[in-house]
């Protein structure tokens, strides 16, 4: 898939951040693909399947051959409370009924949602190699889905699940996935190739080594590089919390919102395939594309990195 640089996370269309309308939800992803973005992310877990079920009534009146489309198995939710399951028989299921919810045929790339849950769960980590990603690549050899990926905020399960994969499989020996070759083809990582946390960098060469795509999330950090600052769920420790209000003070200062600044320099690496943003609001996402497609002050790249300090790379556990 050659995918947009800037890519449309569906997941306020879930009205997971705020309350949302059909109306409202429906022209941010016209807008979306008006801009030029031609990859779109979802899963059944954002606002426990309202998100698949607003974007497939969006996608109605959008040609198929005008996006990608990627959604998850793994991880959903019920009467406001998470649950998860990597069961092959469970994610299976999930991938059917995703298509229903979107009023789609084929899954352009379905991954698996937030591996560490499974980390937590009996089997480990081992069984998204054993269960869940053969469960998935029998359905891409019978064309309901094109290609595999996973995602997670922690990058090591990210690089153990492929290289026990590839263990799993045999030898691995090209990133090529010609004649029903198996191995993990893209991955979905958030909140590391920001202003704030850079760690996505560290992983690159490994990354690209065993032909993996590399699809960056959450250019924002969640709401720690905004001038309206985070929500009162965000997991991120006080002091960092601090230090992103003082950058966006410091950027609000020099006439530049830190917005515009977190995006630009999230979207600036070429080693990056795409970097999802989430927004239901149409007036947003035109923003947010024609800010993507300017070269960031690089000078204040370096101020903000400044104020942000010691705090550089400080993450949190998922959520």
């Amino acid at each position: 898939m050659k995918i947009s640089h800037l890519s449309f996370g569906a997941s306020s269309l879930g009205s997971v951040f705020r309350e949302t309308n059909e109306k409202e939800s429906f022209e941010a992803v016209e807008t979306a693909i008006e801009g030029g973005i031609n990859f779109i992310d979802v899963s059944p877990y954002y606002g426990h399947y309202k998100a698949e079920t607003v974007l497939g009534k969006a996608l109605r009146n959008i040609p198929r051959d005008k996006y990608y489309l990627s959604t998850k198995v793994g991880r959903y939710g019920k009467d406001g409370k998470n649950t998860w399951d990597y069961s092959a028989k469970r994610v299976t299921d999930s991938v059917y009924e995703s298509m229903e919810r979107l009023g789609i045929d084929h899954i352009d790339l379905i991954n698996v949602h937030d591996i560490e849950f499974q980390a937590a769960l009996p089997g480990g980590l081992q069984k998204v190699v054993d269960e869940t990603l053969p469960a998935l690549f029998k359905l891409r050899d019978k064309g309901i889905v094109g290609h595999v990926g996973i995602t997670d905020l922690q990058l090591d399960n990210l690089k153990w699940v492929i290289e026990q994969f590839e263990k799993s499989v045999g030898d691995f020996k090209s990133p090529s996935t010609e004649n029903g070759a198996r191995r993990v083809e893209s991955i979905l990582n958030f909140c590391h190739y920001t202003l704030n946390d850079d760690a996505l960098v560290d992983y690159l060469d490994f990354f690209e080594q065993h032909g993996v795509g590399i699809i960056n999330a959450s250019p924002l950090s969640m709401g720690l590089l905004s001038q309206r600052g985070v929500p009162a769920w965000h997991p991120a420790p006080k002091p960092l919390i601090e230090v992103c209000e003082r950058a966006a003070a410091h950027c609000q200062a020099k006439g530049y919102p830190i917005e515009k600044l977190a995006v630009q320099y999230s979207v600036s690496n070429p080693r990056i395939a795409s970097t999802l943003f989430s927004s239901a609001n149409p007036a947003n996402v035109r923003r947010n594309i024609e800010w993507a497609n300017e070269e960031p002050d690089w000078q204040l790249v370096q101020e903000v990195k400044d104020i942000i300090g010691n705090q550089q790379r400080v993450t949190w556990a998922n959520s």
